[in-house]
């Protein structure tokens, strides 16, 4: 890498980033060695997968949305039927020895077919906002029959916050909401006895204090017990001597809260505060309606991920297995958010190379 490639980096989106990233290998170094350089390993690589992306031109991946978009649903159906189970979920595949999430590598992707889609839509129509959920739905279902009730519900919540950004009427999620209502007996049926139990206990959390609500309690005991400055790293009670379950990942905001305390939990909301309004530059910057459309997709599936598993730490939403962007434990969610990174900077090299053609 040349100087001058190196000076070419959006820094501005990269910083909060690396920010986040150096976080979570700290944390994940205090509680398991080979779980640190195994995700050492796929920083590095994420590193790089995001300079690759970032070179290539949004245009020609635009150009096979829909293949992106099929071999997507496809990947997903083969998942169901060849992946690997673990802990009652078939989520993966196994490759050289790593165990890949294809419900995480697809998220980029599907939010470049998805941003195409709606650039070919010229009315915020009834129609249109039908197709846009029936573009939604067989993505959600083969990730809810996984089952992975958080991602599930990470693209329908994207999904339907673009689509309100876009300015479709009221009215129709309104229908939506009144959909959802009446087929929720039927959603209820098709969750597993532990998500049913997850969805009952966080409505009273001391219900089941050494069983359903144990994770959720254990992680409130663990950022309590960081008070202002932390216990220090690799000190922590509650994740040192393994009190707080999914330390490195669902609950790696309790563990680095508990570790660094208030003010370490400030730096990583801090950092994610100053990403999403890096993001939010891009959209107000381009010119382009599908880079505007890829820019929202893509900062509204980091704040809905990032809120979501804030939410889960805190105690104030479900836990739902969704994990904390570029800090906790996860090959797959990593390289798929640096890819998705990498979109966005070759968005921006390529509105400001316009913007000096324009010039010249």
């Amino acid at each position: 890498m040349n100087k001058r490639t190196f000076l070419d980096i959006d820094w501005g989106l990269l910083t909060p980033v690396l920010i986040l990233l150096i976080l979570g290998l700290t944390t994940i170094f205090t509680i398991n060695i080979n779980l640190f350089k195994s995700q050492l390993i796929f920083s590095i690589i994420s590193i790089f997968v995001f300079f690759f992306f970032s070179k290539i031109n949004y245009h020609t991946i635009k150009q096979y949305d829909f293949i992106i978009y099929v071999s997507s649903i496809l990947l997903l159906l083969l998942v169901l039927i060849i992946g690997i189970e673990s802990r009652g979920s078939v989520r993966w595949f196994e490759f050289l020895g790593f165990r890949v999430q294809f419900s995480e590598l697809i998220k980029p992707f599907l939010i470049f077919s998805f941003a195409s889609f709606l650039s070919s839509q010229d009315k915020k129509s009834f129609k249109n906002f039908i197709l846009n959920l029936v573009f939604l739905f067989p993505i959600a279902l083969l990730i809810f029959l996984q089952p992975d009730l958080g991602n599930a519900l990470v693209f329908v919540f994207v999904v339907f916050l673009v689509l309100f950004n876009l300015g479709f009427s009221i009215r129709f999620f309104i229908l939506s909401f009144l959909f959802f209502l009446s087929m929720l007996p039927i959603i209820w049926n098709f969750l597993h006895g532990y998500q049913r139990e997850r969805l009952i206990t966080f409505l009273n959390l001391k219900s089941d204090p050494l069983g359903t609500s144990y994770n959720a309690i254990q992680a409130i005991i663990a950022i309590g017990s960081g008070s202002l400055f932390g216990r220090g790293l690799g000190q922590g009670t509650q994740s040192i001597l393994r009190f707080l379950p999914e330390r490195h990942t669902d609950f790696i905001f309790s563990t680095l809260s508990e570790a660094l305390g208030f003010f370490g939990a400030l730096i990583v909301i801090g950092a994610f505060i100053f990403l999403l309004a890096k993001i939010h530059s891009i959209y107000n910057q381009s010119d382009d309606y599908f880079c505007k459309l890829v820019a929202v997709s893509s900062f509204f599936l980091i704040f809905v991920q990032f809120s979501i598993n804030i939410g889960m730490n805190l105690g104030v939403l479900p836990i739902v297995g969704i994990t904390l962007p570029f800090v906790s434990y996860g090959g797959s969610s990593l390289l798929s958010n640096f890819i998705l990174l990498g979109f966005l900077s070759s968005i921006v090299k390529t509105s400001s190379n316009r913007e000096i053609l324009e010039i010249r």
